[in-house]
């Protein structure tokens, strides 16, 4: 762990040193107990890969949507090209790398560490039938990893270079085109369109015909709260949460858009940030509160993992959601008691549900699926079942009365712990012959077919997205994400000050990770 923060040029192989540790330890060490690796090893990796299904599952579904779905595309295309360009490559090299190492090299080469324990768990699968010893892929692994960094930076910037890129003039266009997205913003309208006058609030944002939700109103006299049957009169200042885009619409509707200083009317007001603590909370819709009718308080926007959402009525909320209230100061109490607000019960771990999840997703694991011609029975294993039922529970477990949050340091520290007895245990199992065969002409090929995979497919995919007028910084996050790396983001991030590649990264990162995987035991199991 410690070598693994030593940074060159501002990249650090992170906690995958741990692995060349263990080879280093491996080689040199006998006598190792192999049971208490195996289960070192696959305990370490349930719960890796379970940490990761629970991070992922609230936003897996939404990354469908919209833009979301355009850079899934382009994802799973790199992730495709890449199964091929590695079957290609063990044809060409007429079966001198056995396919189970160029799995092993394929995992390396993408940085994709679930991908790896996918592979090795069908392999043992394939072993035990045939009563024989499976082949040490993790080494090919290990070669590739550190060329697939160096490799997916390498991809970034020959784009850039190649299409002479302007980082300045990508990052302007950027936030030209984050103003019209999603997020909520916050908008100030004097009434002056008489076909308003009269009209009820709900009347209103039935001829506007976008969600809306109307936070405050200055009649001249007061700012209140408005309700649904509140009338509308000209000369009222209204406060407006919509998106950006919808701006216009609500000018042509209203009238003109003006400034205006809510805090020095607001003697009575409060805005308050509420974060939702109750269990009993989890699950229910924002309309289902009926916080603006009882308590006079109105939620203006919700966030979610660091994402601002519009308060719709039929938003689905969530423990740890943080809801930003306006009203009363009367109100504003009784709405924090309903909700919760008790920080310290955040920060107290649902073990339950964890370990319920983890056993449920090895139940699943372990359930025979037959496809025909197949000569046995698929299992999505160890690492398919955890991650399943993982990401299933982080999106629908409100469902079930299980709450599913967990703190992000808490989610960190089970994944480090995780990745760290898995790759210990790996290094430790493939040390013996790391050596000869690494340093060996087959140990280059490794190296050359890592490279060839890591650069190819992303370059080719890369090159098409910039043709389509993708801007240069949501590529570097494509590019990222569909290698599931972190030191080729935290280049991208050193590009521009934007948080786009992060954000791009954070949108295809679940879907490849799920795919990553189960291409690695297929190609497995099909070919092998």
């Amino acid at each position: 762990m410690a070598l693994g923060k030593v940074r060159l040029h501002g990249i650090s192989l992170g906690a995958t040193f741990v692995l060349f540790t263990g080879l280093l330890f491996g080689y040199f060490m006998t006598g190792i107990d192999p049971v208490l690796l195996d289960f070192l090893k696959n305990f370490g990796l349930i719960l890796f890969i379970f940490s990761i299904g629970l991070q992922v599952g609230p936003g897996f579904f939404s990354s469908f949507k919209q833009d979301g779905l355009r850079l899934n595309g382009l994802a799973i295309a790199i992730v495709l090209l890449g199964i091929g360009v590695t079957i290609a490559l063990y044809y060409a090299f007429n079966g001198r790398i056995s396919l189970p190492m160029m799995v092993g090299i394929m995992s390396g080469a993408i940085t994709c560490t679930p991908g790896l324990g996918a592979a090795e768990e069908a392999l043992e699968q394939i072993s035990s039938i045939q009563g024989t010893t499976p082949e040490p892929i993790s080494l090919g692994y290990a070669v590739a990893y550190p060329i697939a960094i160096l490799g997916s930076i390498l991809v970034m910037m020959l784009i850039r270079l190649l299409f002479k890129i302007d980082i300045n003039k990508e990052g302007k266009e950027l936030n030209r085109r984050i103003k019209s997205n999603e997020k909520p913003d916050i908008l100030t309208f004097r009434i002056t369109n008489p076909a308003i006058e009269g009209l009820t609030l709900a009347e209103m944002k039935g001829r506007f015909g976008h969600q809306a939700i109307a936070t405050r109103i200055y009649d001249g006299k007061r700012v209140f709260i408005p309700h649904f049957d509140t009338i509308l009169h000209l000369g009222d200042i209204i406060l407006i949460v919509t998106r950006d885009a919808d701006a216009l619409a609500l000018e042509q509707l209203l009238g003109e858009r003006v400034e205006y200083e809510w805090e020095d009317d607001e003697r009575d007001l409060v805005s308050r940030r509420i974060v939702i603590t109750k269990n009993s909370i989890n699950g229910k819709t924002l309309g289902a509160l009926h916080l603006r009718s009882g308590y006079n308080v109105n939620v203006t926007r919700i966030n979610r993992a660091g994402i601002d959402l519009l308060a719709r009525p039929d938003l689905i909320l969530q423990v740890g959601d943080r809801v930003m209230v306006v009203g009363p100061k009367e109100g504003i109490e009784q709405a924090e008691k309903m909700l919760g607000n008790t920080l310290r019960r955040l920060n107290e771990p649902h073990i339950t549900t964890i370990f319920l999840g983890i056993l449920l997703g090895i139940v699943v694991g372990s359930i025979p699926i037959y496809f025909p011609n197949m000569p046995m029975p698929v299992k999505l294993g160890i690492v398919g079942g955890p991650l399943i039922v993982a990401i299933l529970l982080g999106r629908f477990g409100y469902k079930l009365k299980l709450i599913t949050y967990t703190t992000q340091s808490a989610n960190l520290m089970l994944r480090e712990l995780g990745l760290c007895l898995f790759l210990a245990s790996v290094g430790l199992q493939s040390g013996g012959g790391f050596v000869e065969n690494v340093f060996s002409q087959d140990g280059l090929y490794w190296a050359l077919c890592g490279f060839i995979i890591t650069v190819f497919p992303a370059l080719v995919i890369a090159i098409y997205a910039r043709l389509r007028k993708l801007n240069f910084l949501t590529i570097c996050g494509l590019v990222a994400g569909a290698h599931t790396s972190a030191p080729p983001l935290a280049y991208a991030n050193s590009l521009s000050e934007s948080d786009e590649p992060a954000v791009v990264y954070s949108t295809v990162y679940p879907l490849v990770t799920f795919l990553r995987i189960i291409a690695a035991q297929f190609l497995i199991l099909i070919f092998a």
